[in-house]
């Protein structure tokens, strides 16, 4: 009787499966980090969402014609604190943080974001660094995503 080997054994493919199982485990990581891209991602959202709220709130601001005012009454009926004269919204609670609606007054957490009101507010992701955050400034209006070190 004339007998060929027609595929491989179960020994030969179980050793290729575990093979492939500790590449898998010791090479992917390497690889793949997707919390340093999910932070950066967050923090480039916030920003968005930062820059959005500021301009709701000051075109809300001038629609209202009343310059000397310093808060604005939005269509939900959220009132936002404002800078006279700019319609900035203020760097506290009562400010930008009502202006992004997510935001918890007084607890300091914003949709996963912790939140720090001042002159500067600042909003990192949970886990991130105080390198990886955006940041509003109430005396210009600027925002900022710093995205270094993110990790």
């Amino acid at each position: 009787m004339n007998m060929k080997q027609a595929g491989f054994t179960l020994v030969e493919l179980v050793v290729v499966i575990v093979i492939l199982g500790i590449l898998a485990a010791t090479a992917l990581p390497r690889f793949i980090n997707v919390s340093t891209d999910a932070r950066i991602a967050a923090v480039n959202g916030a920003a968005g969402g930062l820059r959005s709220a500021v301009a709701v709130v000051q075109g809300r601001y001038f629609a209202t014609g009343t310059l000397t005012a310093t808060t604005v009454t939005m269509a939900d009926a959220t009132v936002v604190a404002v800078t006279a004269g700019t319609g900035l919204p203020t760097g506290a609670v009562g400010g930008i943080g009502n202006a992004m609606s997510s935001c918890v007054a007084g607890a300091g957490a914003c949709q996963g974001m912790t939140a720090e009101f001042s002159g500067s507010s600042t909003f990192t992701p949970s886990g991130g660094s105080a390198t990886c955050q955006a940041t509003y400034d109430s005396t210009t209006g600027t925002v900022a995503a710093v995205v270094s070190n993110c990790s």
